[in-house]
């Protein structure tokens, strides 16, 4: 049996490579055919259930690690997630969504599989109802599904779009001045890519029950403050963070509308925001990659 993995960002192409290192063929369905080593590329619409239905033909499972823009998340998200239920009911492949905890809203930290979801704004609504509609599916007993969350990513792989990647180290990395969302100085959970992509995989493989969420174990709950002044003193540089006015964030969403979305969830960076996945642990027998390990593969990564 093979895997189908929809997407080939840093989440997707890091995922396809767990499951790779198992031993597991791995098919990969972008929109534009984006090529793997050692995996097998198929151009597929997420949202088409019918090309979904043939590209999962012989998959044990469906992993979704696509992203619509921010601002298509409304009306992008809901025909993907019918699509994969779609598919898996009629091949029998279970299903492993790729989500955030965006739909836990401001909750009380950390927040755990078993938080309430109050969602702050659209986005989280969004994620919410995406996960009702794969639970209820499971439940109806037309599919199996789990939903793998994680706070913001960080390794090598990760680009200008991560919170703590492209631009947040290579500027401090260069002895400059790195500008982040929110106040840099408030405590945030920080998921490392390999570890997200192992979560995946062994949320893939669990026997028990379904139906349910999962949390990646973070590798850092430091704030970005922290994170600049280790990078400081371990690497030998002399960069700094600072964070980006409200205004200015607010003032350029008028005009961008990823930006504008950006800015309504930016309350993650105005707040501590941290996870917990203790019972991920325990029943995935999953750990999060020890921190000054991640940091260091990841600083050699921006740095090649």
């Amino acid at each position: 049996m093979s895997v189908l993995v929809l997407g080939a960002g840093p989440v997707g192409a890091g995922v396809t490579q767990s499951f790779q290192r198992r031993g597991q063929e791995v098919t990969v369905g972008t929109r534009s055919g984006t090529s793997l080593p050692g995996a097998t590329a198929v151009r597929l619409d997420a949202s088409d259930a019918e090309a979904l239905t043939r590209a999962a033909a012989g998959s044990s499972t469906i992993v979704v690690c696509t992203n619509p823009p921010y601002h298509r998340w409304r009306t992008e998200w809901p025909p993907i997630v019918n699509a994969v239920i779609r598919a898996a009911s009629a091949t029998d492949a279970r299903v492993v969504m790729f989500g955030n905890l965006y739909s836990y809203g401001k909750a009380q930290m950390p927040m755990t599989e078993r938080s309430p979801e109050h969602p702050a704004e659209s986005k989280g609504e969004v994620r919410r109802d995406l996960w009702a509609r794969l639970r209820e599916a499971t439940e109806r007993g037309d599919v199996q599904a789990v939903e793998v969350r994680a706070s913001d990513y960080f390794g090598p792989g990760a680009t200008a779009d991560a919170h703590l990647g492209t631009r947040f180290f290579q500027p401090i990395l260069a002895g400059k001045r790195s500008w982040a969302i929110g106040d840099p100085a408030l405590p945030h959970s920080w998921a490392y890519l390999p570890d997200i992509a192992d979560t995946v995989v062994a949320a893939a493989g669990y026997t028990g029950n379904w139906g349910r969420i999962w949390h990646v174990p973070a590798a850092s709950g430091s704030s970005r403050t922290a994170i600049c002044r280790e990078i400081n003193e371990r690497y030998g540089v002399r960069g700094s963070v600072s964070g980006l006015p409200s205004a200015l964030l607010r003032g350029v969403g008028v005009f961008n509308p990823v930006l504008r979305e950006v800015a309504k969830s930016s309350y993650q960076f105005r707040m501590p925001f941290l996870s917990d996945a203790a019972e991920t642990e325990r029943d995935l027998g999953v750990s999060a990659t020890p921190w000054e390990t991640a940091l260091d593969a990841t600083v050699a990564f921006y740095r090649a």
